[in-house]
């Protein structure tokens, strides 16, 4: 095996080898990520002790080693040590020198959320390009609006009067802000090594500013990852737009509490590129939860269920990180939220900006 060991380590399906025994004799890359574990632990251990839910497969890779007949089983759920259940396409193929079989296991989960984030992101993308279009039809007669303010201010003799052209410059700068937040970030052009500890703590620094004392942090941190390729101002700004959702969903919580995971998954596709190593980020909230209606539509412009929020902040947050040629996934139910954000290690392209003008 040692000779296909670089192919069979390139990928995405997980390979594990049986013996006659059905006990390990060796797994890929792609395997050790499904199964939460690396070849050294796995191997020579068996197979139902490794994966959870394989009772009624048992018997099915027996009788293959003993007709030598291969079989595949689609669709089917498989329970991984972390309790993670996967829906699987199962086949089993016979090995003949030395006997054994060869499992191939294809997630389907995976599969189903790569062309579930294609599509989320062109929905998205329209909608930005449209509301962007708006946006540059709203921001112009501010211009002249403010303007023409300004020059009445001066001519009012009353000073009573100067109060409404007051109020008049104070609007149109707030929505001049409101539709700068709304065409979002222009192109990234500063991108450098950045070390993802300190973006947090950054983070939580200025969270804690605002309401000191009030959230208790939980740093799940893995200290041996090395820093990333990005923009830090972005980076914070889109991680701040998440925690800040956090603590809102936490306020009528007695023990508000947000845990920060910082890890790295291997042999994992974004969009339509694989990489071999990217940063897994997981921050998890125990608040109300979110809506299910609003799950498919959180990240899209001027959607929020806030009676507050502009609806930027998440849609901001994705446009970054798409920027940084990272994603962006929800998960939520009552009292437990996880946003999982994965971004590559190294920016090994140019980028283009997601509806510049």
């Amino acid at each position: 095996m040692s000779k296909y060991a670089q192919i069979f380590d390139s990928l995405m399906t997980a390979i594990v080898v049986l013996d006659t025994k059905l006990n390990i004799k060796t797994i890929n890359t792609a395997g050790e990520l499904l199964m939460h574990t690396s070849k050294g632990k796995a191997c020579n251990k068996p197979f139902k002790d490794l994966i959870l839910g394989t009772e009624s497969i048992i018997p099915e890779l027996r009788r293959a080693l003993e007709y030598r007949q291969p079989f595949t089983r689609r669709e089917i759920e498989l329970q991984m040590p972390d309790q993670e259940s996967v829906t699987v396409d199962f086949t089993a193929n016979v090995l003949e020198s030395p006997k054994g079989l060869l499992i191939e296991i294809q997630p389907l989960n995976r599969l189903q959320n790569i062309d579930k984030d294609d599509q989320t992101l062109v929905r998205q993308e329209t909608t930005r390009r449209l509301i962007k279009g708006l946006a540059h039809e709203v921001k112009n007669p501010l211009g002249g609006i403010k303007g023409a303010a300004q020059l009445l201010d001066k001519e009012l003799p009353d000073s009573d009067l100067k109060e409404y052209t007051k109020i008049i410059v104070s609007e149109v700068e707030r929505l001049s802000l409101l539709v700068d937040r709304m065409l979002g970030p222009n192109k990234l052009t500063g991108f450098k090594p950045t070390n993802i500890y300190k973006v947090f703590e950054r983070v939580i620094q200025i969270v804690e500013a605002e309401s000191p004392n009030r959230i208790q942090w939980d740093r799940d941190y893995d200290p041996s990852l090395p820093d990333l390729d990005a923009e830090e101002d972005q980076l914070i700004q889109a991680i701040l737009n998440i925690i800040q959702n956090a603590c809102d969903a936490t306020q009528n919580v007695s023990t508000p509490k947000i845990t920060i995971r910082i890890r790295s998954a291997r042999q994992f596709t974004i969009g339509a590129q694989r990489h071999k190593i990217v940063l897994k980020l997981e921050i998890i909230d125990n608040g109300v939860g979110i809506a299910p209606e609003m799950i498919e539509r959180i990240f899209f412009p001027m959607i929020t269920d806030k009676p507050s929020g502009s609806g930027l902040g998440l849609s901001i947050t994705q446009t970054v990180l798409t920027q940084h040629q990272g994603s962006v996934q929800v998960e939520s139910k009552p009292g437990s939220t996880k946003f999982l954000i994965h971004l590559p290690f190294s920016q090994s392209r140019m980028y283009t900006s997601m509806g510049t003008s």
